[in-house]
């Protein structure tokens, strides 16, 4: 997994990302203001940094601009949109405003390493290996087909391991936003997972919530 640094001056939400991000496999720096930001940036090499704009001595504007050669993601509370144009024209690879879904952070997350390729692009426990680039799953060497909306639950379950995913959601990353339908599809292709590849006991039902992959 990836190696991150976390920019951000309210420690509450410094500490809410860091949280997550480490529950998903990867390993994580906290830093507090634009001045360590920018020193540790400088001195450490990271795949990727998560940066607030509005920080204490230097901006994350100011900090990108002295920045080479890693992959940035904006977090900040300035929503206009030439805020935003300019945090891209400077050369971030993504841009969330505050108040922002943490699930979605993951997954942006997940977004920009997979295109820079600093992230693995295969997965493996128990006796089951993930391939995500061929979409291949194998249990004991002996491939398991999958049908499509299988393989991307399994994918959105893997990624966002150890955080519990409602029913809604699930539709919404795995079926997509303007999916019309009833929840119990999620539930019918979890259990297809469970049966499938013999991961009851990873797939856990949260109660009154959704589903967790359980590592």
């Amino acid at each position: 997994m990836a190696k991150i640094l976390i920019v951000e001056d309210e420690r509450a939400i410094n500490d809410l990302i860091k949280f997550n991000l480490e529950l998903v496999g990867h390993t994580c720096s906290q830093v507090f203001d634009g001045a360590e930001g920018l020193s540790e940036g400088l001195k450490q090499k990271y795949d990727l940094i998560i940066l607030d704009v509005m920080l204490p001595q230097y901006s994350g504007f100011e900090i990108l601009e002295q920045l080479e050669g890693v992959s940035v993601i904006f977090v900040t509370a300035k929503s206009a949109l030439q805020d935003k144009i300019k945090g891209l024209r400077l050369g971030a690879d993504d841009y969330i405003t505050k108040p922002f879904d943490i699930l979605e952070l993951v997954e942006r997350v997940k977004a920009v390493l997979r295109r820079t390729k600093a992230d693995t692009n295969h997965f493996v426990f128990d006796d089951i290996r993930i391939e995500f680039d061929n979409r291949r799953v194998y249990k004991n060497g002996v491939e398991i087909p999958l049908k499509p909306r299988e393989f991307d639950l399994l994918e959105v379950l893997v990624n966002n391991r150890n955080l519990a995913l409602s029913r809604e959601k699930l539709l919404r990353l795995v079926w997509e936003f303007d999916y019309e339908g009833d929840t119990r599809t999620v539930d019918v292709h979890i259990q297809r997972l469970r049966q499938k590849l013999g991961i009851s006991e990873r797939i856990q039902t949260v109660y009154k919530t959704g589903y967790r992959f359980e590592i």
